[in-house]
């Protein structure tokens, strides 16, 4: 886990440098309003990222493992997947979006090594807007500024096969559209390999 304001400045630093299209301001601006917690969610309810300022952590970890994946020689040569430093962006940061306002802190008892009860937090996840995962960040981002088909089908699919959507269709949007094979790899390195987690 690390400073929150430092996670903030470093989120705001990546945007800023690659994300310029019309309405990325708009976008930013909100996320740093009293209208969103992203900067201080958590990643997730019990898996990984599941503390204050999780889910920017998390959003930093995969820009920069998607970064590296996609700057890879074979990715670039063998694969022939290039990719904008701006989708890099937009697909990295805010592929869990649709995380924002859904967890909220709670407290539940539980016995200590000593066998007293005492009261440790946790997360709850009530979400008011249950419009799925990937659907659900594409639709919230797309109310600020237009994605590129790639870029809209890349987060949509992210979860990659650990979501609970018909494997075939999984199978074809990942074989049409490689940045969403991509960013699942980053998901995936990022929340088992940096952060200790699961899903």
């Amino acid at each position: 886990m690390t400073d929150a304001r430092k996670l903030m400045d470093s989120f705001i630093t990546i945007y800023k440098n690659y994300i310029t299209r019309p309405g990325s301001d708009r976008l930013l601006n909100y996320l740093l309003s009293e209208n969103s917690d992203f900067f201080v969610a958590p990643a997730s309810a019990d898996a990984h990222g599941n503390y204050e300022g999780g889910l920017c952590e998390h959003s930093i970890n995969v820009y920069e493992c998607l970064r590296a994946y996609c700057y890879r020689d074979r990715v670039r040569d063998t694969y022939g997947l290039t990719v904008s430093d701006e989708s890099i962006a937009v697909v990295g940061l805010l592929h869990d979006i649709c995380k924002v306002n859904v967890y909220e802190a709670a407290f539940r008892n539980v016995r200590n090594e000593r066998g007293q009860t005492e009261q440790v937090p946790y997360y709850i996840c009530n979400d008011a807007l249950p419009y799925g995962h990937g659907e659900k960040s594409v639709y919230l981002i797309s109310q600020f500024m237009r994605l590129t088909r790639e870029e809209a089908f890349a987060i949509r699919w992210h979860m990659g096969f650990s979501g609970s959507e018909d494997r075939e269709t999984v199978r074809r949007a990942l074989g049409m559209f490689p940045l969403a094979l991509a960013v699942h790899i980053a998901d995936m390195e990022a929340a088992f390999l940096l952060e200790g987690g699961n899903f």
